[in-house]
């Protein structure tokens, strides 16, 4: 009977011992965790790195935040140039009319429909080489010449643009390289034929102004001719797929 007691009270005692081993281990463990996790923050807040790049964040939140305001100005601010175009369109037909005129103006600047009519050719063409000039570039057509006179041709009221026969839109790209220029990705060589669909008279009276476009293009060593053109016919301009 003293055998199965003391037994039984060893059992219990080993299973104490080992439970209490268990409790201190896992306090070890929350204690050391609890710690780290302390040491980890702290170390956090006094990070000056951290604190920069949490400054950072905070601005461009800030800027973003402005950002969407300005758009939802924007936004409301063209929700309100609706409205009145709605009204504009219940105004009466010759609002509607000038309206449609508007709107066909802008399609034929976009290169969205052929334009037809009276205009102006013009030819750009290198100018003869000096051998005694130092720079052989002084003598070639470059885009800025060719954007001299695109930019007077717009102020004088031209419908519609074509270099060498292509649509030039609103957005277009003109790069010169050497002896060639590029329009929206193609190549064209000299001389460049420019075309422009509108009254050739004011065109005319425009480039020919005394300091005007024409007198620097020929300051600049560059043959130009004119040509008027009771009938012009432009395509509309091909959207690459």
């Amino acid at each position: 009977m003293n055998k199965k007691k003391n037994s039984k009270e060893n059992f219990f005692s080993r299973k104490q011992f080992q439970l209490l081993i268990v409790c201190v281990t896992m306090g070890f463990i929350i204690g050391y965790s609890y710690n780290q996790a302390k040491d980890n923050r702290d170390a956090g807040s006094t990070n000056p790195k951290l604190l920069e790049q949490e400054d950072s964040y905070r601005e461009e939140l800030i800027a973003q935040q402005e950002r969407n305001k300005e758009l939802s100005e924007e936004a409301n601010a063209l929700q309100e140039k609706i409205r009145k175009y709605e009204k504009s369109f219940v105004a009466g037909k010759k609002d509607y009319k000038k309206l449609v005129e508007e709107a066909e103006d802008l399609r034929l600047l976009l290169g969205d429909l052929n334009s037809e009519g009276k205009g102006i050719r013009i030819t750009l063409q290198d100018g003869d080489y000096d051998p005694k000039s130092a720079n052989p570039n002084d003598y070639i057509v470059h885009e800025s010449h060719i954007f001299k006179l695109l930019n007077e041709l717009k102020i004088s009221g031209a419908q519609a643009i074509a270099i060498n026969g292509q649509r030039v839109l609103a957005n277009s790209y003109i790069r010169c390289n050497g002896p060639v220029i590029t329009i929206d990705g193609k190549q064209h060589p000299a001389p460049f034929v420019i075309e422009a669909v509108g009254d050739s008279a004011t065109f005319k009276a425009s480039l020919n102004l005394k300091g005007g476009v024409v007198d620097q293009l020929l300051n600049d060593n560059i043959v130009v001719s004119f040509e008027e053109e009771q009938k012009l016919t432009m395509p509309k301009a091909k959207v690459e797929s």
